[in-house]
């Protein structure tokens, strides 16, 4: 099992969850509203699927589209209804206006998940100093895993900067597992792969009809098959 690469699937509610659990799916993020990019699902969503499926589930902690945190108060709350409900990994990031990571927002949530892990999202691919953030972040309990596409234009464009920090693994920062994806392709696994890189990410690529579609368990079986 130690060399299974780990495959996470976006759902947005229990059908997608059976099929990319069917399918192969390693984890679930789960998340609602694809338009802004993905949003904290309701309470009730996380509980049903959380009944439907046995594989771990990390939940969207993210109220609003962009990269600002806003009501910290709020995501805090709804952070502690999931915990209550039984979520145990969270996905969250937040900016600052002028690219650094917004630590009173992160740390305040963190506080609230009480030792569960967690990844910090696609933030990074905006920040203004992707090295800066990682050593910032570096000593915040609970983050294992940065979820990135090495830049804000996707995979294509990030692939370098991707494979220059899988070379680092173990300096300081550079601890949390890199979880690809954001404009994934089959097409990338290859030289990620061979770069060490053992953990991937996808939305649209399991929904061949479109976001408006379901998951497709033949389309996250592709992947898994890929993958081993």
């Amino acid at each position: 099992m130690s060399n299974r690469a780990l495959l996470e699937v976006i759902a947005l509610d229990v059908e997608d969850a059976i099929a990319a659990q069917a399918g192969g799916a390693d984890r679930l993020e789960l998340v609602t509203d694809m338009a802004a990019d993905g949003l904290t699902p309701p309470r009730e969503t996380f509980a049903a699927i959380r009944a439907a499926v046995d594989i771990p589930l990390r939940v969207m902690l993210r109220l609003a589209d962009g990269f600002a945190a806003g009501d910290v108060e709020a995501l805090v709350t709804v952070a502690r209804g999931l915990r209550a409900e039984g979520a145990q990994e969270f996905v969250l990031g937040f900016l600052n206006p002028d690219g650094t990571p917004d630590l009173g927002a992160v740390e305040a949530l963190v506080a609230e998940l009480d030792g569960c892990r967690w990844t910090f999202h696609r933030a990074i691919d905006r920040a203004a100093d992707r090295d800066g953030l990682r050593k910032a972040l570096a000593d915040v309990p609970g983050l294992d895993t940065y979820l990135t596409a090495g830049a804000a234009g996707g995979v294509d464009a990030g692939l370098p900067t991707l494979l220059a920090e899988a070379a680092r693994r173990g300096d300081p920062g550079y601890g949390p597992r890199i979880l690809v994806g954001g404009g994934l392709d089959l097409h990338h696994l290859p030289e990620l792969r061979a770069a060490g890189v053992d953990a991937f990410h996808i939305g649209g690529a399991a929904r061949p009809r479109g976001w408006s579609a379901p998951v497709a368990a033949s389309a996250v079986a592709a992947w898994r098959e890929a993958l081993s």
